[in-house]
């Protein structure tokens, strides 16, 4: 699979505790915020509920 690479940066605010929730859960799988942040906005529905 080719991959292309935006080059769209973004910038996020987490509450310390959001963070530290994402912290623990990449220390716990050895996945990085990057890949997992990635998965979970690819996991979102963009099309209109009927």
């Amino acid at each position: 699979m080719n991959k292309k690479w935006a080059a769209k940066r973004l910038t996020i605010n987490l509450t310390s505790s959001e963070a530290e929730k994402l912290e623990k859960y990449c220390s716990m799988t050895g996945r990085p915020a990057t890949d997992v942040i990635r998965e979970l906005i690819r996991s979102l529905t963009t099309e209109a509920k009927e």
